[in-house]
């Protein structure tokens, strides 16, 4: 089946060059960098121990922030290569990434430019976040002999039966990885079934997360410019639940007239989309912009279609909704553990299938509400924005649930410790170079 795949994808060149191309066109490509994902590569490998860490997107790049910070920490003199796939993800990783780390694009899975991109990165070790799986690349490491594990490894019921029906393959990419490392129980059911070997539960990586930075700055103009109005957050919402906010917006304005409603939306390129469908419930509509808008008294919906600052929404509000688990596209969920971080009251819909059991854990806590429709959702808003102690109680539960979490970085790091010790065996560095803070 293996050998099937790799002549497709062999003789696909010209298709997926063109595939590229267009995707630039459309903006959904950063037209500077795009040829990365053929493998076009103009940063020199550092001359160093040098871990690689695949992280697809956004909620896979920010667990992979967690545990490069963490092994930084230990073995400062470590370079890390980091790719992702999306444009989105590229800024924000670009961004944050620390010292000694360089960001890619993820070449498309050809096999000869998963070749090219293997043999001049050479890493020492691998890790692949979460749930990526593609064929070429994991047969290049497997034929490099490279450790590779699998981290933070998660798998839906819906991707397990598709992986199940190509068995024998995943069985063999499976193989590539020394470990797999999983977040819940049912998913190392999941990984096991599927042939993996070396399987274990390390919990979600997400729970170690440092809460999300803001400015503390426009936290303190956006509470003057709100002036003490009753307001609540949708926060990282897709298709379906902007729409959704305003007809509750429309129910909660009766029994709180000077209420705002605040949506951050997962893709701000959505934003002229966004804006229209809400401006057609006859709302006063605000966006944030580049230029940092602040709601007036007559905004009803204050649209955040901005990078990087759902951080400062989740530190301003005690109310929070989190996005993709009530959309069009049948949900999944984001994490809700960056609300309870920041202290707020976390509601959530019932289509949070790639993170179910980080919810279902946080709502057996009390750290989350569970609301099944979009009436029970407006009168859960209701009911808190007219009790503030019940809210006050909600808030404390869900932040002490997240700090007793924290440590799953810590035990990810000691299964790694071993592997990370062995590169300084097959590339040497100094003692005097070699710091280990302590």
């Amino acid at each position: 089946m293996y050998k099937l795949y790799y002549h497709i994808t062999k003789n696909a060149s010209f298709f997926l060059e063109k595939l590229l191309e267009k995707r630039r066109d459309k903006n959904k490509e950063d037209p500077k960098r795009y040829v990365e994902k053929k493998a076009i590569i103009t940063e020199k490998r550092p001359d160093a121990p040098l871990v690689w860490i695949h992280a697809a997107s956004i909620g896979e790049a920010r667990s992979a922030l967690i545990l490069i910070n963490k092994i930084r920490y230990e073995y400062p003199d470590i370079f890390f290569l980091v790719t992702t796939g999306t444009k989105t993800s590229a800024q924000i990783m670009t961004k944050d990434l620390p010292d000694n780390t360089v960001h890619q694009y993820y070449p498309f899975d050809h096999p000869i430019w998963t070749k090219t991109f293997i043999e001049h990165w050479n890493p020492d070790l691998i890790l692949w976040m979460e749930s990526e799986l593609w064929p070429n690349m994991l047969a290049v490491i497997k034929s490099k002999n490279i450790p590779a594990f699998l981290i933070n490894a998660r798998m839906s019921p819906k991707s397990y039966r598709n992986w199940a029906l190509l068995k024998p393959l995943t069985r063999d990419m499976l193989s590539t990885f020394k470990k797999i490392l999983c977040q819940t129980k049912a998913d190392a059911q999941y990984y096991q079934k599927l042939g993996a070997s070396d399987v274990s539960v390390s919990g979600n990586i997400k729970y170690s997360a440092a809460p999300l930075a803001y400015d503390t700055d426009s936290l303190t103009k956006t509470k003057l410019a709100l002036n003490g109005r009753k307001f609540w957050l949708f926060a990282s919402t897709h298709d379906g639940e902007e729409e959704m906010a305003c007809r509750i917006h429309q129910i909660l304005k009766k029994t709180f007239p000077e209420l705002l409603t605040i949506i951050v939306p997962r893709h701000p390129e959505r934003r002229k989309e966004i804006e229209e469908k809400c401006k057609a419930y006859t709302l006063d509509v605000l966006l944030r912009g580049e230029d940092k808008k602040l709601p007036y008294d007559r905004t009803d919906i204050y649209i955040v279609d901005t990078l990087g600052e759902l951080g400062l929404f989740y530190r301003l509000a005690d109310i929070a909704c989190i996005g993709r688990s009530f959309s069009n596209d049948g949900g999944g969920g984001h994490n809700p553990i960056e609300a309870a971080q920041l202290e707020c009251a976390v509601l959530y819909g019932p289509n949070v299938q790639n993170l179910q059991e980080i919810f279902d854990e946080m709502e057996q806590n009390s750290a989350a509400w569970k609301v099944n429709s979009e009436i029970l959702l407006a009168n859960a808003v209701k009911e808190l924005l007219k009790e503030p102690e019940k809210v006050e109680n909600f808030k404390n539960t869900a932040y002490n649930f997240s700090k007793d979490k924290s440590g799953t970085a810590l035990g990810v790091l000691d299964t790694l410790r071993p592997e990370i010790e062995g590169i300084y065996t097959k590339r040497p560095i100094s003692k005097a170079n070699r710091t280990i803070k302590l």
